[in-house]
């Protein structure tokens, strides 16, 4: 069996679920794949590797390799390591990003580069896979050609293989250069989905994916659904994924009534438990968005940070749809019951494991709690292997059409793009009646969710303060009921008894109310934080809440400044937009002080919806707009005074930046 080591770098379990998807199908291919989290480096030993490497790897933040790729990354980017470090190895890597973002696919690009400089040489071209417009768009082609390209690999190095014709003719290309997946994997519109050219290519795939929406919404005359297709798809005969092989056993016991708690959850990194001493609306109760600031009060633990940085919020599912799941599996009664888990003996699947994020012998109504993200969109294998337990031929058909290459179209439409999860599936396809087991092999872990630090430890030693919009889904046809964010919706109700109305946050009182705690970690270290020359001029960008940080480098100058009355301090430019002036202009008072004290040089500001008093001149309605009125200030300021620009927010307004 010919054996090639595969590596998975994930934040969110999407690479994962892709590595083990190649190491399934590696045995038919006549391969043999050792699979491992990259973090595992007690498994495997890159230095002296003789077979051929293959990595997959996602992206996280900004453009940050996922978090348990951080060691790999720092260790190779140690500057001692000589040019032909790698130069043994042989590898193909395949990166996962969302185009939306700035740093498209950058988690792989990072390790693919300093490959590269350290000898590495690629026997298959680099894919980048864009969650933008659809991953198997990139994925699947990606993989099926792999198979021809290890192949390739191996027959130059003496073994004699089998291939196909096609195949055949595919090896034609010189092997000294690496095989490029539109070569090995023939297929219409291949060349466009490789990605290579970010800006260019990712311009195309959106121009694409809109001329083929509209094509299809006119072919089907908007008649299809989740629950129903038409012609030509509900008339093709399916090329549909294989069944997952199950490896999990489960056993429910009646439980001792232990106390469990969110502590007993396995964590990368170390946590705390903090208590929230103040929470406040920033905006008017008839703004479009409610944005609430909390204050955590961190004086009883040791949580080094700085403007800039970011931190972990462990959250729960909502309490709601945890019980609409265990009614629908008809398991409420065994809420309490302890889940035991084992390996089965006779599974198929290669290196079948315990998930990790899942703690022995917890409650079934804490584990759908706190460990697994019951709100994911199901991957197509979860579509496959649910289809398994439909009774209905006509359900089970509609599910195979969605996770079949023939569904994808409809797969990005109904499932992906309208963000659909498990339990708006068991609502829509009553005769699906998965076991329990299933819920465990494909839900991923119930991730922590990232925020922003609003404050400056200079300005409040003891405090750490966070922004929010509670983000509220609208309602649609699928969800069982109106939804809010995970961690929004669930911060907002923890707080809801001692939230104070907008006003003034410096000199807002904490109030006599109890204060919740809740469970938060420390985030790598990033690039986001103010220059090392104060001097430097800076310009930052921030829309909505995407001020937050902002506020807390413009904290911290204040400090500074006042800590040192003669040093040299840069030029401070902000940009803010919101809606409305009176509705929701976030920390008014604050930047007003700043502005008024010259820690903040320029304030610009605008307003989308707010109209101009007649006889005025329009204001500037978006930061971009404010941005063109100014560019030759800031011009001068990047590229005359060498100065830094910062820019945070939604993707969606940065796109229009």
């Amino acid at each position: 069996m010919r054996r090639f080591l595969l590596l998975y770098a994930t934040q969110r379990g999407q690479a994962k679920a892709i590595a083990e998807e190649i190491s399934e199908q590696a045995v038919s291919h006549g391969f043999s794949a050792d699979l491992h989290c990259i973090s595992e480096s007690e498994k495997y030993d890159l230095k002296t590797e003789t077979g051929p490497l293959v990595m997959v790897v996602s992206t996280t933040g900004t453009g940050d390799p996922p978090d348990t790729a951080r060691k790999f990354v720092k260790e190779i980017h140690n500057k001692t390591l000589p040019a032909d470090y790698f130069a043994h190895l042989q590898y193909g890597l395949l990166g996962l990003g969302d185009s939306e973002y700035t740093y498209f696919c950058n988690g792989g690009k990072v390790i693919d580069k300093r490959l590269q400089e350290l000898g590495a040489q690629r026997f298959y071209d680099t894919g980048h896979a864009d969650d933008c417009v659809g991953l198997e768009l990139v994925v699947e082609p990606w993989i099926d050609g792999l198979w021809a390209a290890l192949t390739k690999h191996f027959k130059s190095l003496g073994g004699q293989e089998n291939m196909s014709d096609t195949l055949s003719r595919a090896s034609d290309a010189p092997l000294s250069t690496a095989m490029k997946p539109e070569l090995l994997h023939i297929q219409s519109q291949v060349e466009l989905l490789r990605l290579e050219d970010v800006g260019e290519r990712d311009s195309e795939l959106r121009e694409q994916n809109e001329t083929n929406r509209s094509q299809q919404g006119r072919i089907e005359d908007f008649d299809s659904s989740l629950v129903h297709s038409v012609p030509p798809l509900s008339q093709s005969s399916l090329s549909i994924p294989a069944v997952p092989p199950e490896y999990l056993e489960v056993h429910l016991q009646e439980s001792l009534g232990q106390e469990e708690n969110q502590a007993s959850v396995p964590s990368g990194d170390p946590s705390f438990q903090v208590p929230i001493s103040k929470a406040i609306r920033l905006t008017t109760n008839d703004a479009v968005k409610s944005t609430l600031l909390l204050e955590l009060d961190i004086s009883k633990i040791e949580f080094s940070h700085q403007p800039g940085d970011s931190f972990n919020v462990t959250c729960p599912n909502s309490d709601r749809e945890v019980e609409e799941l265990l009614q629908r599996l008809q398991l409420a009664d065994k809420r309490e019951h302890r889940v035991i888990l084992k390996i089965k003996t006779d599974t198929k699947k290669k290196g079948a494991a315990l998930p990790a994020h899942v703690p022995e012998g917890s409650s079934l109504q804490f584990i759908l709690t706190w460990c697994l993200e019951i709100r994911a969109v199901p991957k197509k294998a979860f579509l496959r292997a649910l289809a398994e337990h439909t009774s209905s031929a006509t359900e089970k058909r509609r599910l195979q059409e969605l996770c079949s290459k023939q569904g994808a179209a409809d797969y990005n439409r109904f499932i992906r793009d309208a963000s659909v999860c498990l339990l708006d599936l068991l609502l829509t396809f009553p005769s699906c009646q998965p076991p329990l087991s299933l819920l465990l092999e494909h839900l991923p872990k119930l991730q922590p969710r990232p925020y922003s630090c609003a404050s400056s430890s200079l300005r409040h030693p003891d405090k750490l303060h966070f922004v929010f919009n509670i983000v509220e889904f609208p309602p649609s046809t699928t969800a069982a009921s109106p939804r809010k964010g995970v961690c929004t919706g669930w911060l907002a109700t923890l707080v809801a008894p001692f939230l104070q109305p907008n006003t003034d946050v410096s000199n807002a009182d904490s109030g006599d109310a109890l204060a919740p705690e809740i469970r938060i970690s420390p985030r790598a270290i990033n690039a986001f934080h103010l220059p090392e020359d104060p001097s430097a001029p800076i310009i930052m960008v921030g829309p909505g809440t995407g001020v937050a940080p902002f506020v807390g480098f413009l904290q911290h100058r204040e400090k500074l400044q006042e800590q040192h009355p003669d040093g040299k301090f840069g030029a401070m430019w902000l940009f803010f937009g919101c809606r409305h002036k009176d509705r929701d202009y976030l920390f008014r008072e604050e930047l007003r002080h700043f502005l008024k004290t010259g820690v903040l040089t320029h304030l610009k500001v605008s307003f989308s919806r707010d109209a101009a008093p007649d006889g005025e001149e329009a204001p500037a309605k978006y930061v971009q707009d404010n941005l063109q009125r100014h560019s030759q200030q800031v011009a001068r300021t990047l590229l005359q005074e060498n100065g830094y620009v910062y820019v945070c927010g939604y993707v969606t307004q940065l796109l229009l930046l």
